[in-house]
Parts: C-alpha cells; structure tokens; sequence
C-alpha cells in the first residue's frame, strides 16, 4: 500500500514536472523516424557534396566581394534545390575593406624574410612601410600592462603561442591580441603591432581574422606571423640586441563605403505550429585566403542536408525547421545581430537552437541549455544520441555558439554540440581552409546529430523554456 503520509507537496510536484516534460516526448513512430533519418545521414554523401559545391562554384566568402554575392545567390537556389519550402534573404549592411598586400622582414640584427598577413579590417601602413624596433610581449596581459609612452615609435609584438584542445578552449587566451591587441598596443604608443597566428600547426602560412578598434584609440596596423616566423622573431629578439622589423600592409579600410550582403534564410513548415522555429544556424561568409570549406562550410553543408533528409518525410513534424546561414560573422556577428533585430518581435516563438562553427571530428558531447522542466526531455534526446557516441553534459547553460549566442542572449534556449577540433585550428582562416580538410566520415555522423537533434525539437512539442 502507498504511505500517503509520506507523499509532500514537493515530490507531487516533482512527478508533475517530468510528466509535463514527457507529455508531448515522441511516439513509436517518432523514433522510427528517426532511426531511418539516422540510417539515411549516415549512408549519404550529401553533406559533403554540398560543401563541394560551394567551395567549388563560389570559394572564398568574404564579405563586400564578389564571392558574397554570389554565395547568397548560390544558398538561395540550393535550399530550393533541396526541399525548402520557404526561402528568404534580409540584407545586412557593414563597410568595405580591401586586404592588399602583406610584406614583412627582420631588417637587423639578422636580417630574414617573414610570411605575414594583415589581420581582417586593418589599416595600411605607410606607403613605404614602417621600419622600427619590435618590443616582445609574451602574452596580451603583459601588452596590457605596458606602461603608457613606453611603446612610443615602436612596434610591439606579441608572441604567445595557442595552445591545441579538443574543444577549442585554447581559442580564447590567444585571439585576445587579434582582437584588442591593435587598439592596446597604439594606446601605448605603438605604431603597429604584429603577433604570432592564432593557430595551432607549424606551417609556415598566415591565420587571417577580425580586429575590433576601440572608440577614441588609433587606429595602427595590425598582422599576423606563421609560427616558424614568430619563433625566428622570438630568437632573435632572445639575442638581447636591439630588433628591427619592417612591415608594409596595402589594405583598405572605408568606413564610410557600405556594402550589401544578407543572411539567407529557408524553412521547411511545421504542419501543426507553423509559427514556432527550431533554428539550426551556420555562417555563409568565410575568410578570403581559403575556400571556406571548414568555416564555416561545413556548418552550411550539416544544417543543409539535416533539412533535407526531414523534408523528405512523408509528413511534415510539427513544428517549422529554420535554416540561417548567417551573413558577416567574421567581422563581429554583424549578421546574427542584424536578424535578431529584424526578429525581436517574435524571438519567443524561437523554440530552440542550435549552430556549427568549430571543429572537424565527430561530435562526442551535447550541452544544453533550457529550462528545468526540459531537462527531461533533453535527456531523453541524449539517449537518441548516444549510439552515435555522444554523451550528455553534466552542465546546463548553452548559450548557443557563434552567431546562436545573439539569440540566446534574447532567450531563446540552445544546445551546443562538441565536435572534434584538434585539428581545426591548423587550418583556421588560413590558405589551407580548403575542401580536403573536410573529414568526409565524420560529417556524416555530424548531420546525423543535428537531423536527430532538429526533428526531436519539432515533433516533440517539448517547451524548452520550462
């Protein structure tokens, strides 16, 4: 017999909470579905075909050239292509910028040759370049901490080196300088700064990427080094005589001259709630010195295929699927930020998101971020998962990753998936970001997670802010 005495209000609700969690969980059907979904992903090349066709047909993405427009352009025929029901473009505006021409050596002691690239918005130098002596910082902190004028006519440079993690937490210490480093060093009287590349491999090649000038600080030149150059700087600075560096950067920064892109948007049409959007993002941009195949290709490629494998269902899930292939992520989330505040009006019928923009492996991990109530549901969407070998999270605070994070800062709930990124920073926004980094394998397990992940969000009818 149950103990009625020792039934509290606590454990009533308890039961309540999983039961409403679990309430509108799949049917039979359901999981059906997505073990044919799973078997389809796993067995098709569509997702590398489509990174094939965009770094093939189009290539590089930067945004305000040519290979922009014509990615929106390409985007848009290939979600009609593939089975969308709606597509849409809304234009993003951000100013122009020129890379031109990169040029560095060691005039003295020892006088070498070093392969450099300009840092993504930099201003030129001078026509004739500068010529001055290098001041080395072992890490942002130490530039930071450099006392003002101490830097006066000079040069500064930082040497700190990333460091490689599987989750690509090493990212952050590092891109610290790219981003702020430039606006640092000239409040400190530096008249450029240059850096060792934010990435991990040993290839004697640049690694591109964003600055972001402060307000009210001049603005300085800005490049990177490959790392054999950073470690020959490095030497030769160890020496103790006095290092002098010459830089010459052609690029173009106008402010004042806006150019056009848009994100690109489609959707597959839920048949009972039309009007709630599970999101899968990814960003069509892409650095200049590459093809984009890895950054963010195949983010494009994943939220593509998933799209189409559930499209191709003989019924619809409940909810609407929405694809963003997000416009200017690699120069401050300028897309990301313009959707949401095209979509502020309607960010709570955003039900729950999810975007790739790191990594080339498998994914080995799912972290949510949802309301308590949720949490059931998502665990049970991790035992759907768990065959592919992805494992649960023990944390719940996924935020969204890239441009996810705008919509997640307005509340929309998310889940971050962890994918393999050992190797993704050797080829991160450099020359080498090309279609045969692309683990061929591991993206068919990548688009099986965010299918299985996408069509559960849709069905299920699970209120992931609760």
């Amino acid at each position: 017999m149950i103990n009625l005495k020792k039934i509290t209000i606590s454990s009533i609700i308890s039961v309540l909470m999983i039961f409403c969690a679990n309430a509108d969980s799949l049917s039979d059907q359901d999981k059906e579905r997505i073990l044919a979904l799973k078997n389809t992903a796993l067995s098709s090349n569509l997702a590398y075909d489509i990174d094939e066709s965009l770094t093939t047909e189009v290539g590089p993405r930067r945004v305000g050239t040519p290979g922009d427009k014509l990615a929106v352009k390409w985007a848009v025929a290939k979600m009609k292509q593939l089975g969308f029901d709606r597509v849409w473009t809304e234009e993003v505006i951000h100013h122009q910028w020129i890379r031109g021409t990169a040029e560095a050596r060691i005039i003295a002691p020892y006088p070498q040759r070093m392969v450099a690239i300009a840092l993504g918005g930099s201003v030129a130098t001078p026509v004739d370049g500068i010529t001055a002596e290098v001041v080395e910082f072992k890490n942002f902190a130490e530039l930071s901490s450099a006392e003002p004028d101490s830097l006066n006519g000079k040069i500064a440079y930082v040497s700190y080196r990333m460091e490689r993690k599987i989750d690509g937490s090493g990212y952050g210490p590092a891109v610290k300088t790219r981003a702020a480093g430039p606006s640092y060093a000239a409040a400190k009287g530096a008249i450029a700064l240059i850096m060792r590349s934010v990435g991990t491999d040993d290839d004697r090649i640049g690694h591109t990427g964003g600055l972001q000038y402060i307000e009210g600080t001049a603005k300085i030149p800005g490049a990177a080094l490959s790392n054999p150059d950073a470690d020959l700087l490095s030497r030769q600075i160890a020496r103790g005589n006095p290092v002098k560096v010459f830089l010459k950067l052609t690029a173009e920064r106008k402010d004042d001259v806006p150019v056009t892109t848009a994100n690109v948007i489609g959707e597959i049409t839920g048949s009972e709630s039309p009007d709630e959007y599970v999101v899968m993002g990814a960003h069509l941009d892409s650095w200049d010195v590459g093809t984009g195949a890895v950054d963010d290709g195949i983010g494009v490629s994943i939220t593509l295929a998933a799209t189409h494998y559930i499209a191709n269902l003989p019924q619809r899930p409940k909810r609407t699927i929405r694809v963003i292939l997000f416009a200017a992520e690699e120069v401050g989330l300028v897309g990301a930020k313009q959707y949401v505040k095209t979509h502020g009006h309607d960010m709570g019928n955003h039900v729950i998101g999810a975007e790739w923009d790191f990594g080339t492996g498998r994914i080995y991990e799912m972290k949510p971020g949802v309301g308590p109530s949720a949490l059931n549901a998502i665990r049970e969407l991790a035992e759907l998962l768990a065959p592919l070998g992805v494992s649960l999270s023990p944390k719940n605070d996924a935020k969204g990753q890239s441009d996810m994070s705008a919509l997640g800062k307005r509340g929309m709930p998310a889940v971050n998936f962890s994918p393999d990124g050992m190797t993704y920073f050797d080829y991160h926004h450099t020359e080498n970001d090309t279609l045969d980094k692309v683990d061929a394998e591991a993206l068919k397990q990548n688009t099986a997670v965010y299918t299985i992940f996408s069509y559960f969000a849709a069905q299920s009818g699970i209120d992931f802010r609760k």
